[in-house]
């Protein structure tokens, strides 16, 4: 009875101990689905090196030259060499490139000034400069001074030999003109004839320059030509004065001056436009006479483009002054064949209001005068 005590107890503890055992063991869970494989991202692609622009050129160098217009009034080959000799002298002073250009006409002049926004400069007569103002905002630096005068005027040619002695008798008469863009040659003579009622014929012709106005009433192709006038050089007497006569009364002569020829009626030398072809019609002054003469005219400029850089513009019309002072300066720009100039004066855009006040009294239109 013992034995099988013992026995059943033991059988108890093993059914214990397994129920405890069983009871113990952990719920089993479900197992986590596994996430959708994500597509794997590309790498992120630096951007590329931008590219810095190259710099423009600097202003006045080999590879941006200051451009040095001129207007074709006299002999473009004179002055193609005149303008180099200025460029080269303002290179040795300024450190400063320049590229000397002539276009084929005023209009084309300022034309190729308006399409430079900040490197370009130009000798330009009084009206073409006050067109150029309005459309491009060229601005005047420097007026050319002339035997101490910083204006001219136009004077009326005509043949000695034509019949005609005064302003009035140009009724009907065929005319020549340098060209509409010239203050000398066409504004002030046609404001002129407007105010005392002379009517030329209609069809006018610009002969391309003064030197060939002046022979176009040489060579009888007109009746009449409207060129510049500056006043004779009077040597050992009383110096010319506005009011005087336009030229002595006498017979000229041809001289030898620095090796060039010159005019002179006495002991006047002449400067007006018919001076300009004494090389090869030495009997120009006596075949072709002065009749009369415009109003006073601002003289012609060095203008610069709108955005010209003021630091570079001072340095280039001072040194234009004092070229003007020097032996080379003094024969190259009062050379009769180039402009006549002895001297700068620096000047305002008002100093040209008579001309732009001219402009509107007569209702000329920028198209009138800037044709190609």
């Amino acid at each position: 009875m013992k034995r099988s005590t013992i026995v059943y107890a033991l059988l108890a503890l093993a059914i214990t101990l397994s129920l405890v055992t069983a009871c113990a063991q952990p719920t089993p869970t479900a197992a986590p689905k596994p996430e959708p494989t994500k597509a794997q991202a590309e790498p992120t692609k630096a951007p590329p090196t931008a590219v810095p622009p190259t710099p423009a050129p600097q202003i006045g160098t080999k590879d941006h030259p200051i451009l040095l217009y001129f207007v074709p009034s006299v002999d473009v080959s004179v002055i193609v060499s005149s303008g180099d000799k200025i460029a080269n002298y303002l290179k040795q002073q300024t450190g400063l490139e320049f590229k000397v250009s002539v276009p084929t006409s005023y209009a084309a002049t300022i034309e190729a000034m308006g399409q430079n926004k900040n490197d370009a400069m130009a000798f330009i007569p009084a009206q073409p400069y006050v067109f150029a103002n309005m459309k491009y905002g060229i601005t005047v630096g420097l007026a050319v001074v002339r035997n101490g005068n910083s204006w001219y005027a136009a004077e009326y040619i005509v043949r000695a030999d034509s019949g005609i002695k005064t302003m009035q008798d140009l009724n009907g008469k065929k005319w020549a003109c340098p060209d509409f863009g010239s203050t000398s040659g066409y504004l002030y003579p046609k404001a002129q004839m407007a105010a005392l009622g002379i009517k030329p014929a209609a069809d006018v012709l610009q002969a391309g320059g003064h030197p060939q106005a002046v022979l176009a009433v040489y060579n009888k192709q007109v009746d009449f030509g409207t060129v510049f006038f500056s006043p004779p050089l009077v040597s050992g007497g009383t110096p010319w004065k506005w009011g005087d006569p336009p030229e002595p009364q006498g017979q000229s002569r041809i001289e030898k001056v620095n090796g060039k020829n010159q005019a002179f009626i006495g002991n006047a030398q002449i400067l007006d436009a018919r001076a300009n072809v004494i090389d090869q019609f030495p009997d120009v002054i006596d075949k072709v006479k002065i009749i009369g003469l415009s109003d006073q005219i601002p003289n012609d400029t060095v203008s610069f483009v709108k955005d010209f850089p003021q630091d570079l513009k001072d340095k280039i019309m001072d040194a234009l002054i004092a070229y003007s002072k020097t032996d080379e300066g003094k024969a190259v720009l009062s050379n009769k064949d180039f402009y006549g100039i002895t001297g700068f004066e620096k000047v305002k855009d008002s100093f040209y209001d008579p001309v732009r006040n001219l402009i509107k009294q007569l209702g000329i239109k920028e198209d009138d005068v800037l044709k190609k």
